[in-house]
């Protein structure tokens, strides 16, 4: 690790006047605690160097761990975010061994008082019934923050793309999501989980007054 690593993060942030930073890694499982103290390191030098900064973080599963997504947590993040990926059936298809459907929901779980977004990757051969169960499922401990989008298979190495969703599906997706409770959704074919944080932010932030 790059031990002047939150220092150049702090450091480019402030230089280019950011307001709201998404701050994310690869899977760092070689680390005891998945790397969470450093995540925590540059949470809070960005914080330090940029007061007034809104900060995300995705992250991975820290293979449940809470003690490493509280380290995380209580760095001082505005949102947290974590993504199941696919829907419950085809995640030891899609995903990492190391990973599942049920730890993801736990981490997500766990985090409390902040805003918690997460994403699901369209494509793999799931059901609309899936579809709408995962969401139900990422409502059920929490999320405030859906982002929906295509899978693109990078190479031939990867999975294929067992289907390709319509500008008008991603649209009807969207609105099952606002009608199951969801504050912000992002459905797209390009979209990604960085894509419009901020004014996914804003929305929960306007929601959440708007029911007070």
């Amino acid at each position: 690790l790059d031990e002047n690593e939150p220092n150049k993060i702090a450091n480019a942030v402030k230089e280019m006047g950011l307001d709201y930073v998404v701050i994310t890694s690869v899977d760092r499982d070689d680390l005891p605690d998945g790397g969470a103290h450093h995540f925590a390191n540059v949470i809070r030098k960005v914080r330090e160097v940029n007061p007034n900064v809104i900060i995300e973080v995705l992250t991975p599963d820290f293979r449940g761990n809470v003690e490493a997504v509280n380290h995380v947590i209580s760095a001082g993040v505005d949102v947290f975010a974590h993504n199941v990926e696919t829907v419950k059936r085809l995640t030891p298809i899609v995903r990492d061994p190391r990973a599942s459907y049920e730890q993801s929901l736990r981490v997500l779980a766990y985090v409390k008082n902040v805003i918690k977004k997460s994403s699901i990757l369209l494509g793999f051969g799931e059901t609309l019934e899936e579809i709408i169960q995962t969401m139900k499922d990422l409502r059920d401990v929490g999320v405030h923050i859906l982002v929906l989008s295509q899978y693109m298979r990078p190479s031939k190495k990867q999975l294929e793309v067992k289907k390709y969703y319509t500008v008008e599906e991603f649209k009807k997706l969207e609105e099952i999501a606002y009608s199951l409770g969801f504050s912000a959704v992002i459905s797209l074919p390009l979209a990604r989980t960085s894509y419009k944080a901020k004014e996914a932010y804003l929305k929960v932030i306007r929601d959440v007054k708007g029911n007070n």
